[in-house]
């Protein structure tokens, strides 16, 4: 159904991309210097943050991930 989603499978592909090239490496930076400014916090306490920052950061992008593995569906069923 093309009126259901915003973006093409295309687009949604080239956006998990430029986010992956981008967005990882500042999740990396960011959850490394919240884990600095914690002043070395017990192992539990610095695997909960890099565990929690790593879910918050993915949550906006859920949609633009959803399906990417799997074939495109505005193929149909060319190879």
């Amino acid at each position: 159904m093309p009126g259901r989603r915003g973006l093409s499978y295309k687009a949604r592909r080239r956006w998990s991309l430029a986010i992956l090239l981008i967005g990882l490496p500042a999740y990396v930076v960011v959850a490394v210097s919240v884990v600095n400014w914690l002043e070395r916090p017990s192992i539990l306490v610095e695997l909960a943050v890099y565990v929690g920052l790593g879910f918050l950061w993915i949550l906006p992008f859920r949609f633009v991930f959803r399906g990417i593995g799997q074939a495109d569906p505005d193929r149909g069923g060319e190879d």
